[in-house]
Parts: structure tokens; C-alpha cells; sequence
């Protein structure tokens, strides 16, 4: 309005007034434009608190709430007393928390000897058995961009964020290669054709275990790095909760393999966390601990993580009409894809409950037979001679 009023004959004190008057436009503009972004960002802050919608069968409560869905075993039954991974680990010559706190601080560790073997082997061995059920393995990077961490339901800041941040950077070490695999296929649309894609990553995991500490958490049962296999799935959204019973399916075998004895549990709704629209973990026997741990979760997040991490599929069936002619105004719109997670081996856990399920009176542990084959042959892991 300003513009035209300038096109026309004016006094110069006139002609003066409109300038001056249009430049406090432009700066008020900007300012607006600036408090515009604030409100934009505040906004995206808020909605990335609100957490995923949840399954109607999900118990509700707290984590006491949770529900046992499968029980594989029973507790074995030793003829001696029985020691913790600790003392087994000392025994065998297996860790140093020790040296690892000099270097790196509380809940770090050298794994030393057989228990590098028996990390390797596990990996190869979960790698190999989820690659037969037409996973594709991927190794991820383990920096990530915060934006990435929060599209993908995860807090990297505030008092009891579990996540590491690099300062003077937008970027974060991964809790989970979830994280990164999630990011493959950001702001993409996927074929129909291609889906389901599943996914089956290595990677080494940081957390910051905030708020963590007691005697439940001593040893490799809850560390700051940590290796891990994780399977991540996206699907269309009808086939999730299959991909969920397969993901679940495929945990209670890898551990069933391994001879142990745990159950598999319905988690409530107060233990879901803020993506998952259902959960189920798997908590195993630890006779050393004298107690169940978590060895494993498996989570269908639906379209919570897609819709911000904006992945969709654009379905083959094309809208119907008249016109002979394909054009893109006859496609089919596109959707957000579904995506689940399921930890296929948690590396320090898996170590806890092989060295405490499996070891014999004179301190010996014997290694489970599907493991044999990744560890060389190796049968036993014995006490050394000093």
C-alpha cells in the first residue's frame, strides 16, 4: 500500500513520511518473522513431549502393571553356591572395571581373553541367525544430529537425558542404532514394492544411565558404551503388528537357542516410553544376581517416529478414473510408514547371563553349542593357572 502511494505526485515532506513509514514496516516485519520462528520452535518443543498413542491391550500403570505373556524354562538348579559375573569375570581373568574407571570413570570396562571372543562370537552368531530371516545388516555411524535423536522420540537435553550431546555441535553419540537406521530413509517416499525393509544394525551404544545406581546395576548390567544388535523394521501400517509377533518371535528364539530361561512380558503403559504404541521385553534369569534382568525389548511405534522423521510409501493402487491417461493427479496419495525395533542381543547382558547360567563348580563356564562355531570351537572358558 505503501509502494503505491509512493507511484503518485507527492510534497517531499509527504514523500519523506511514506519512506520512513514504510521502513518501519520492514522492521517490524523482521521482527515478527523472528518471533515467528521462536513460536515455531517452542511449538515443535511442546509436540515432541506429547508421546505415541497406545494399543487398547496395553496394561495400564506402572511397570509392576506389566503382564507375563510367555515363560521358556526354568531356573537352573546348581549344586554349589553360585557366583555373580563379577566374581566369575575376576576368576576367569574376563574384565577390568578398574584400569576402565581410572580412564574413563564409573560403569566403563576392558573386557580381556575369552570374553572378547565371547563378544565377537555373539555378535556374529545374532548377525548371521537374523540375516536367514531376510534382514539386510547394515553398520551405522554412531554420531548422529540432535534433530535426528528427537524426530526419532528421544530427549537429548534436560536433567535425565540419556543421551550424550557434543558440545559446540547439533550432534549426539546414538543410544541405540535405531536411531541412525531410522534416519536412512528420512524425507523419502518408499515403493510399496519395497516394503517391508528390515534392517539388522551392529553398532557400539552410549548412554548416560542418569539416575541409575544400586546393587542391581554393578557390573556390565548397566554401562555407559556398550555393543549391540538391533533389528529395525518399516512397514506399511496394516502389517505392523504382525512385524511385531515376528520381531518378538525371532528374540524368544535367539534365546532359546542360547538355553536360557526367561519370560516375555506385556509392558503398562507408565513403561512404553514417549514413541512406542506397544512394547514387549524379555527379562531373563540371572542366578548370579539373583534375579530377572531385561535382556531385550521389541516396540511397535507405528507412524510416531515416521511422521517426524517424514518416511512415507505411495500405495501401487492408483485412484480411479475416467481418463485413460496416467498423470500423477491419479496416484494414489502417499502414507506414513509404520516402524518397529526389536534388540536382537544387548552384548554386556547376554554376557552376564551366559557366564552366571553356564558356569561350573570349579569356576569354569561352559560356552552354549550355537556360539561354538563363532568362537573359534572354543567349549569352556577355564580358570587360568597363575
Amino acid at each position: 500500500m505503501v509502494a503505491n502511494k509512493m507511484k503518485g505526485k507527492l510534497e517531499p515532506s509527504e514523500r519523506q513520511k511514506l519512506i520512513e513509514e514504510g521502513k518501519n514496516l520492514k522492521e517490524g516485519l523482521v521482527s515478527l518473522e523472528e518471533n515467528l520462528l521462536k513460536l515455531t520452535d517452542q511449538l515443535q518443543q511442546e509436540a515432541q513431549c506429547i508421546p505415541n498413542i497406545t494399543h487398547p491391550d496395553v496394561p495400564i500403570g506402572g511397570e509392576d502393571c506389566s503382564i507375563i505373556r510367555k515363560t521358556v524354562g526354568s531356573p537352573r538348579e546348581f549344586g554349589f553356591s553360585v557366583k555373580d559375573h563379577l566374581e566369575l569375570g575376576k576368576q576367569l581373568n574376563l574384565f577390568d572395571f578398574d584400569a576402565a574407571a581410572e580412564v574413563s570413570g564409573s560403569k566403563f570396562y576392558y573386557l580381556k581373553n575369552a570374553a572378547v571372543t565371547l563378544e565377537m562370537g555373539l555378535i556374529s552368531w545374532t548377525l548371521s541367525e537374523v540375516m536367514k530371516r531376510g534382514f539386510t545388516p547394515v553398520i551405522t555411524p554412531e554420531i548422529v544430529r540432535s534433530s535426528v535423536v528427537e524426530k526419532c522420540g528421544f530427549q537429548p537435553r534436560g536433567e535425565n537425558t540419556q543421551v550424550y550431546s557434543i558440545e559446540g555441535s547439533d550432534q549426539c553419540l546414538i543410544g541405540t542404532a535405531e536411531i541412525p537406521v531410522g534416519g536412512i530413509h528420512m524425507d523419502s517416499i518408499l515403493a510399496e514394492s519395497s516394503l517391508p525393509l528390515k534392517y539388522v544394525a551392529y553398532s557400539h551404544c552410549f548412554r548416560t544411565e542418569a539416575g541409575a545406581a544400586g546393587a542391581a546395576t554393578r557390573g556390565l548390567y548397566r554401562v555407559h558404551q556398550f555393543s549391540k544388535v538391533e533389528m529395525f523394521i518399516l512397514c506399511r501400517p496394516e502389517d505392523s503388528e504382525s512385524y511385531l509377533e515376528e520381531l518378538i518371535s525371532i528374540e524368544e528364539d535367539l534365546f532359546t537357542s542360547l538355553g536360557l530361561h526367561f519370560k516375555t512380558l506385556d509392558m503398562a503403559s507408565g513403561d512404553l516410553g514417549a514413541p512406542a504404541y506397544r512394547k514387549f521385553d524379555v527379562e531373563a534369569w540371572m542366578p548370579g544376581l539373583g534375579r530377572y534382568g531385561e535382556i531385550s525389548s521389541a516396540s511397535n511405534c507405528t507412524d510416531y517416529q515416521s511422521r517426524r522423521l517424514g518416511i512415507r510409501y505411495r500405495p501401487q493402487e492408483s485412484i480411479p478414473t475416467t481418463s485413460k491417461k496416467k498423470s500423477k493427479g491419479n496416484l494414489a496419495p502417499t502414507q506414513f510408514v509404520h516402524t518397529l525395533n526389536a534388540t536382537a542381543c544387548a552384548v554386556p547382558r547376554m554376557i552376564v547371563c551366559l557366564l552366571e547360567n553356564y558356569q561350573q563348580e570349579d569356576g569354569s563356564v561352559i560356552i552354549p553349542e550355537s556360539l561354538r562355531p563363532f568362537m573359534g570351537g572354543l567349549e569352556i572358558i577355564a580358570p587360568t593357572s597363575t
